[in-house]
């Protein structure tokens, strides 16, 4: 239960942190789609481990393998199963949570749900299931490029410092020439002095990042439980370590009046839009053709190499000190984690909504 999301594009991962690997099977691809591993490992490469001085040093080039689904270059229609084999997993650095539960992890829990754990790196509960999510997301990505749908995503704010808002959507260039992920090259700046400084201290930050959809067209989601906005909710708040999400407006839009807040419809550029775009994009749960905006919160990383008290599995008071290799933001490598459960969500929905209103054509309607 829980190791699956999607409808009729469906994924299943598996794997722990400091097992033999990582992998997802994809469900519901449409045949025919040209599909090889360079198509997918750009987008791990953006999420793996080892990339700067502000992530964790741990050594993987998580490379991907397909196991099954596809042939001749070519996806059959059928599951496609993917893998990225763990090369330089230390578990002898968590000996210490074996009887020990760390602050703010997911160790209490899940011992006592389920009366057995993998301690080592917390196994299922670690950000390394993620690869799963990016490399099926990957082949959404693929997907939603027929529709010339982009996907840009980039950090907000870390810790008390933040970006100013930017008009002009920016370009994966300027995300990626920052190891932040911020496009603002000053803010930039100041972020990356700011995770350095709490990597010395032995101590985590945390913050935001935004998301923003553009090309997406009209009629993309459903109402009420299938709400466009609520599987995306749910999508990111499934990610480690994210603690709110927030679309359009946001939080702030409650301190506006409803003759404020409304976004203006008028004729522009041939086709009906919005003035302004409080609502993120979407109206009644299904998309207006403006662009998709939300901000995701992340707390800071739970482990910090700082003695701190905790209870062992006995329920005494005891003390730990973090150990492993740990990001101290995690925000960076979220950045990519981000798009792919975004575009897991679209390319759901864009085959729920075919399926139910263009599969069958009725001029009577």
């Amino acid at each position: 239960m829980g190791n699956s999301f999607g409808t009729l594009f469906r994924i299943s991962s598996w794997g722990e942190s400091h097992g033999g690997g990582i992998g997802v099977v994809i469900d519901g691809c449409p045949p025919r789609l040209d599909l090889s591993e360079e198509d997918i490992q750009p987008c791990l490469d953006r999420r793996r481990p080892g990339q700067s001085k502000l992530t964790t040093p741990r050594d993987e080039a998580d490379q991907v393998e397909i196991l099954s689904g596809t042939f001749e270059g070519k996806t059959l229609g059928t599951p496609i199963a993917l893998l990225v084999r763990n090369k330089d997993a230390r578990p002898q650095a968590y000996d210490e949570m074996k009887t020990k539960f760390r602050p703010s992890h997911a160790d209490f829990t899940y011992q006592n749900k389920f009366g057995i754990r993998n301690h080592e790196g917390g196994g299922r509960s670690s950000a390394r299931e993620t690869i799963a999510r990016v490399a099926a997301g990957a082949i959404a990505q693929k997907l939603l490029n027929m529709d010339q749908v982009n996907i840009s995503t980039y950090i907000d704010r870390i810790h008390d410092i933040e970006c100013p808002k930017l008009e002009e959507v920016p370009t994966l260039e300027s995300i990626e020439a920052s190891p932040t992920r911020c496009p603002h090259p000053e803010t930039a700046a100041k972020m990356e002095s700011r995770i350095i400084e709490a990597k010395k201290a032995g101590d985590s930050v945390g913050g935001t990042i935004i998301c923003r959809v553009n090309g997406l067209p009209i009629g993309w989601g459903a109402p009420v439980f299938d709400r466009l906005e609520a599987d995306l909710a749910k999508a990111m708040m499934s990610l480690p370590a994210t603690k709110g999400f927030e679309i359009g407006s946001g939080f702030n839009g409650t301190f506006l009046k409803g003759s404020e807040h409304n976004d203006l419809f008028e004729e522009r550029e041939g086709r009906v839009r919005t003035q302004s775009n409080r609502s993120g994009g979407v109206q009644g749960g299904i998309s207006n053709g403006e662009e998709l905006y939300f901000r995701i919160a992340f707390k800071p990383t739970a482990t910090v190499l700082q003695m701190q008290k905790t209870v062992n599995e006995k329920g005494e008071n005891t003390e730990l000190m973090g150990r492993g290799r740990h990001d101290p933001c995690v925000l960076p490598r979220a950045v990519p984690i981000v798009e792919a459960m975004t575009a897991l969500v679209l390319i759901d929905h864009k085959m729920k909504h075919h399926a139910q209103c263009l599969s069958f054509q009725n001029d009577g309607l």
